[in-house]
């Protein structure tokens, strides 16, 4: 794998539009057999698994706190239809987290497959 400037591009829109004004429009970026691995680790040994498709999606989506955490690349690189993002989450600013995402994304562009996992005990910068 080489990582390059331009690696992962999907997940970096993807994360953009995520702290962005519309979320939700990440929704129109899946494909109808999407399915997705959220490990959201907030420390002290309590996750949760947003695991599923469309509607776990949703789900993370409206739980979230909008505006308030941002993502941002430490490094990232693509591999075919895969894409691999390592990240910080950031609150106001201030690192909270790190975390690492895989998506494949199909031939028609769309994402197919997601697993993130979020913790706030490990930082990589």
């Amino acid at each position: 794998m080489t990582d390059t400037s331009t690696g992962a591009p999907f997940l970096t829109a993807w994360f953009e539009i995520l702290d962005g004004d519309e979320p939700s429009r990440i929704l129109d970026l899946i494909s109808d057999d999407f399915s997705l691995s959220i490990l959201f680790s907030t420390g002290d040994g309590n996750a949760t698994d947003f695991a599923g498709g469309r509607g776990a999606l949703v789900g993370y989506l409206e739980q979230r706190e909008k505006g308030t955490r941002t993502h941002h690349r430490l490094s990232a690189t693509t591999l075919g239809q895969d894409e691999l993002f390592l990240g910080e989450v950031r609150r106001a600013g201030v690192p909270e987290a790190s975390f690492v995402a895989a998506g494949r994304v199909n031939g028609e562009g769309r994402l197919q497959r997601l697993l993130i996992g979020r913790s706030s005990e490990i930082r990589f910068t």
